[in-house]
């Protein structure tokens, strides 16, 4: 996260920062002086989304600012995103909320706040510049504020991080220091142990790699809670294997273990917030690289479930070492399994990179998630597991191929190779995520973000009160 959190908690020099909507402005403009309205008048400001104005006072000094929040039919509609990128937007003061906000609007404005105020600076040259501060409205529920913005800070900085320092023994080591952290135990299964305890697949795409592939494993909790199970693919840069990728498909292929690194953020909200119940993380951390010992198209390999695998391409690696890591999470059947992986291009032709895929076994459980993830500006849209493609997964030579030779419904048919993995747990999730913003918004730079992280722990919350 950026280097100073942009809160404040004494409100004597703070200015008055005033939220007005497109319907609100002109009650709000009828109740100031003549010369306040006439400024904002004079600069054309209607409350537009995003819009801030700065107001003078009478020695010319900043007296306080507007901020609009466009077609809004109330302010307490507010999302984080109306409040993202305002500690850089407005002059570098600081400010109280003049608008009353109830106790929800409260805590998203403050999220937004924070949230906006990440920049990845790890390569960068230090700066001094002075940004806007916010006293915290009484009304946010402040500690969840700043777990769930740090949280995203913690996401985005793994995987903007290039994969020359976000290998594969990286992120173990940032798994390992979150559970250190938090009193968890955390095993990291390396090389060719990963053979010997059963992971031929997480092996098999890690083989071409001068990196050892491992499989992380966090655990975490009470054993009189429920029992949840996060896997996440930590592909730390995917080339596409002897399959090889073109440049530009290659070009953005650290963000390849985004999934990873939003289940270590999920993992460390319910940890620093104290979640009541049975936290374990499962985390098949590769490269997938091309030398003589890559695996190839073709090959047939064994998987820790026991189906046997042929390789109909290699830069279909992400669902192979997530079937790995799906058949040992299933195998102590927990309450709740979700995985999350940056797996198919096919889910940001259909859907884009905003709106994550969401696929389940349990249909209440979806609704549930979607419904949450509006809320929390956090959005995934429910896909089918539809059985008529179960037959593009077909092999004569093995139970299943990891890839389908149609070029439709690829996400659907990625999801369906993930199924055959997932047999006795009674609710599981699949989310099939980008982690990548491709053009600048406020709270939304150029670079990695942490997508499904707020919505799940919402969702993870209200399962186990």
């Amino acid at each position: 996260m950026s280097e100073e959190i942009p809160l404040i908690h004494d409100v004597a020099d703070s200015l008055p920062l005033w939220l007005l909507t497109e319907a609100t402005l002109p009650h709000w403009l009828a109740s100031q002086p003549a010369g306040i309205a006439a400024w904002v008048r004079a600069h054309g400001f209607q409350a537009e989304k995003h819009r801030v104005l700065a107001l003078p006072g009478p020695d010319g000094a900043i007296a306080g600012a507007l901020v609009g929040l466009g077609p809004l039919r109330d302010v307490a509609d507010l999302t984080l995103w109306h409040a993202a990128g305002l500690t850089e937007r407005l002059p570098p003061q600081a400010y109280h909320l003049a608008s009353p906000l109830p106790a929800e609007a409260a805590t998203r404005f403050v999220l937004g706040w924070l949230i906006g105020a990440y920049r990845f600076s790890r390569y960068r040259t230090p700066t001094t510049a002075a940004r806007a501060l916010l006293v915290p409205p009484a009304e946010a529920d402040l500690a969840y504020a700043q777990v769930a913005a740090a949280a995203t800070a913690f996401a985005r900085d793994l995987i903007n991080t290039p994969a020359n320092d976000m290998g594969p023994q990286e992120l173990a080591d940032a798994a390992v220091e979150l559970g250190a952290r938090h009193s968890a135990r955390c095993e990291v299964i390396t090389g060719d142990e990963l053979l010997a305890r059963g992971y031929p697949l997480i092996h098999a795409v890690g083989a071409g790699s001068a990196r050892p592939p491992r499989l992380i494993d966090l655990r975490w909790g009470q054993s009189a809670g429920p029992r949840v199970t996060l896997v996440g693919k930590g592909v730390c840069f995917d080339s596409g294997g002897l399959d090889v990728k073109l440049p530009a498909s290659m070009l953005l292929m650290k963000k390849d273990m985004g999934g990873a690194a939003c289940a270590l953020a999920l993992a460390r909200m319910l940890m620093e917030l104290q979640a009541p119940l049975v936290l374990r993380v499962l985390i098949p951390a590769v490269e997938n690289s091309v030398d003589g010992r890559a695996f190839r198209p073709g090959d047939v390999w064994p998987s820790r479930k026991g189906l046997t695998v042929e390789i109909g391409n290699t830069d279909a690696e992400g669902r192979l070492v997530l079937a790995d890591a799906l058949a040992e999470a299933d195998a102590e059947r927990p309450d709740l399994l979700i995985d999350l992986a940056t797996l198919t291009g096919a889910a940001r032709t259909a859907l884009g990179p905003e709106l994550p895929a969401a696929y389940s076994t349990d249909a209440a459980l979806l609704a549930e998630l979607q419904a949450l993830g509006e809320a929390e500006a956090d959005p995934v849209w429910p896909m089918p597991l539809w059985p008529g493609y179960d037959e593009e997964l077909s092999s004569k030579v093995a139970d299943l191929n990891n890839a389908s030779g149609s070029p439709f419904a690829g996400s659907i048919i990625a999801a369906l190779f993930l199924k055959r993995f997932v047999t006795a747990s009674p609710s599981w999730l699949h989310l099939d995520i980008y982690a990548w913003n491709g053009r600048e918004r406020p709270g939304r730079p150029v670079g990695a973000e942490a997508q499904c992280v707020r919505s799940l722990y919402r969702l993870i919350r209200a399962r186990c009160a």
